[in-house]
C-alpha cells in the first residue's frame, strides 16, 4: 500500500485533490483557506509591537495555523517516510542549460544542490539574497492580497475577480522574466 503512495502521482489527480480543498473548508467549516495569512496571524501573536495591521484576534484564526503547521508536518513525513529514492526526471536539454549557463551539477535531488543548500549562508551573499528575496516575497504577498498559489487555488476557486486578474498577471511576468529577462541576464 505504501507504495502507491510513493509513486508521484499525476497532475490530474493530485490537481484536483488540492483545488478541492477549497470549497471543502468553505463548505463544511465556512472557512477561507490562505496559508500567507498564516505568518500575519504568527505575527500578531508573537510580536505585541502595537502596531494596526497585527491588532485583530488572531485567535479567532488559530484553526489556519494548525493546518499550516499540518502542512509543514504532512511534507515532512512525506518526505521521511514516503520519500522517492529515485532520481527526479528532468528534461536533458534543461540538464544541459543548467550545467551550461548556471554551471550546476548535482542534479540527484529535486532541487539544485548549489541554489538551496545550507552553505549558501556562510557568507555574506547569501544572507543578502535570502533577506531581500524575504522580504520581496513578503512585500509582494502583502501587495498582492495574497500569495500566487493562494490566489490561483482559493480565489479562483471562489470566484473572485482580483485573483483572476493576478493570476494573469503573474504568468505574464513569469512568461516575460523566462524568455526575455533571464536571457539578458545570463547573457
Amino acid at each position: 500500500m505504501l507504495d502507491f503512495f510513493r509513486q508521484p502521482w499525476p497532475w490530474y489527480v493530485a490537481g484536483p485533490l488540492i483545488g478541492l480543498t477549497v470549497p471543502a473548508l468553505l463548505l463544511l467549516g465556512n472557512k477561507t483557506l490562505g496559508i500567507s495569512s498564516s505568518l500575519r496571524h504568527i505575527c500578531a501573536a508573537c510580536v505585541p509591537a502595537g502596531l494596526p495591521f497585527l491588532r485583530y484576534d488572531w485567535r479567532a484564526q488559530a484553526w489556519n495555523l494548525w493546518f499550516a503547521l499540518g502542512i509543514v508536518l504532512g511534507g515532512f513525513v512525506g518526505y521521511r517516510v514516503l520519500g522517492h529514492p529515485a532520481t527526479v526526471a528532468i528534461s536533458p536539454a534543461t540538464v544541459h542549460d543548467l550545467r551550461t549557463q548556471l554551471h550546476l551539477t548535482d542534479f540527484t535531488g529535486l532541487l539544485p544542490r548549489e541554489l538551496f543548500a545550507l552553505d549558501n549562508l556562510a557568507n555574506w551573499r547569501g544572507w543578502v539574497f535570502m533577506g531581500l528575496g524575504g522580504f520581496l516575497v513578503g512585500f509582494g504577498t502583502r501587495y498582492a492580497g495574497g500569495c500566487t498559489s493562494g490566489h490561483a487555488i482559493s480565489g479562483l476557486a471562489n470566484l473572485q475577480w482580483v485573483s483572476l486578474v493576478a493570476v494573469v498577471g503573474f504568468f505574464a511576468g513569469g512568461l516575460l522574466m523566462t524568455w526575455l529577462i533571464y536571457p539578458l541576464l545570463l547573457g
